[in-house]
Order: C-alpha cells, then sequence, then structure tokens
C-alpha cells in the first residue's frame, strides 16, 4: 500500500506529460529560412507567413494585419455573384462562425476576387443575408493586384499564374487556416462537410497549443 501511495502519482505525471508531448500539432505550411545564430545558440528557421495588407470590409473599415494580430484567423476567397462553389463555401463557413461565435480568438476573413462589382455595401448586403457577426467575420475588398498577389503569394490559394489585370480570375474552393503568428498551419476544401469539420477541430487543436506555450 505504502509502494502504491508513492509510485502511482509519479507515474501518473509521467503519463500525463508524455501524452501532452506526443499530442499532435499542427503542420506548418510554405517555404521556411533559416537563421544565422549568434554565438553559442542553436540556428533558428523563419517560417513563411502572411504579408502586411489593407483591405476595406463591408462596413467601410479599414482591414489590416492589426485588425487580426493575435488571433487564428480563416481565409478563403469568393465573390458574391457566384453561383457554384461559393455558396456552398459560405454556407460552411457560416457553420464555423457559429461554432466560434463566443470566442473572441477565432475570427473569419473573406476576401472578394471580384473587386469592381463587390464594392463595400454589396458585401454588407451579402453579410447581412449570411447572418454575419459584426466583428467576428469581414468580408473585404481593396484594389485587385493587392487582392490576387496575397492569394497566390502569401495564401497559395492557386498556383496558376497571374497578376491581377485583365482577365486575370482566381476561383478556388480553399479555405487557410492562419495562426497568431500569421503562418498557415492548414489548407480544407471549402465546399466539404467533413473538410469543414477537420477545419474546427484543428481550430481546437491550434488554440490548445498556444494554450500550452
Amino acid at each position: 500500500m505504502l509502494l502504491a501511495i508513492l509510485v502511482i502519482p509519479g507515474i501518473a505525471y509521467l503519463i500525463i506529460q508524455t501524452g501532452e508531448n506526443n499530442y499532435s500539432r499542427l503542420e506548418i505550411f510554405g517555404p521556411k529560412e533559416p537563421v544565422a545564430a549568434k554565438s553559442g545558440s542553436t540556428p533558428d528557421t523563419i517560417y513563411h507567413t502572411i504579408a502586411d495588407f489593407s483591405f476595406i470590409s463591408q462596413d467601410s473599415s479599414l482591414i489590416t494585419q492589426e485588425t487580426v494580430k493575435g488571433k487564428i484567423y480563416i481565409a478563403d476567397f469568393f465573390f458574391t455573384t457566384c453561383k457554384s462553389i461559393c455558396p456552398k463555401m459560405t454556407n460552411h463557413l457560416m457553420r464555423v462562425q457559429h461554432e466560434f461565435a463566443d470566442d473572441t480568438e477565432v475570427v473569419l476573413l473573406s476576401h472578394t476576387v471580384d473587386p469592381e462589382s463587390d464594392t463595400p455595401p454589396v458585401l454588407a448586403d451579402y453579410a447581412k443575408k449570411h447572418n454575419v457577426v459584426k466583428g467576428k467575420w469581414f468580408f473585404v475588398t481593396g484594389d485587385k493586384k493587392q487582392l490576387y498577389d496575397i492569394a497566390r503569394n502569401s495564401y497559395y490559394i492557386t498556383a496558376m499564374p497571374g497578376d491581377g489585370t485583365g482577365d486575370d480570375f482566381i476561383h478556388s474552393e480553399k479555405i487557410v487556416l492562419i495562426d497568431k503568428d500569421r503562418r498557415i498551419r492548414g489548407f480544407y476544401d471549402g465546399t466539404d462537410y467533413l473538410e469543414m469539420t477537420r477545419l474546427i477541430e484543428e481550430v481546437k487543436l491550434l488554440k490548445w497549443e498556444y494554450s500550452k506555450k
């Protein structure tokens, strides 16, 4: 009995620690570069991060990287007149919004790929129709070249070349999970229910990961 009293707490502690250390952590996507280490320290690595941005939301507010600073956010690219994949993506993101409705650490950021048509009033009407919660889900518009550049070179929404001019058009079902350090932690098919279930679970996993830091 005395041996059990002395040994069991130690075993339980080791099990908990081992479980936490072996808990699955999300992959970090994108290229990474080594950073020269200071004398006597271990070399570090810089992972790809989302570039600074400046867009206008459905309520005509300025949305920048500061808006999502310290938050986990979910990004996608759509346009309001889309009749194919966008309605499915928006409906699935409504489910995500509902799941994290009271969680101030999680927000959604939807970028239009048709900024000429999707003005702030148009986006505001679209947001109203989909019961968007103010401050939780931002629909943004802006300069087409900037929108397309960040889609291709920051979020990796498409591998198709283009510069956001002329007939260049992006149409993708990808939804991207971004962590508090502006790194890509997951890609999901926004038209697939099970994929969006995975997104919800991986947001929770990412929150757990930050809670352990």
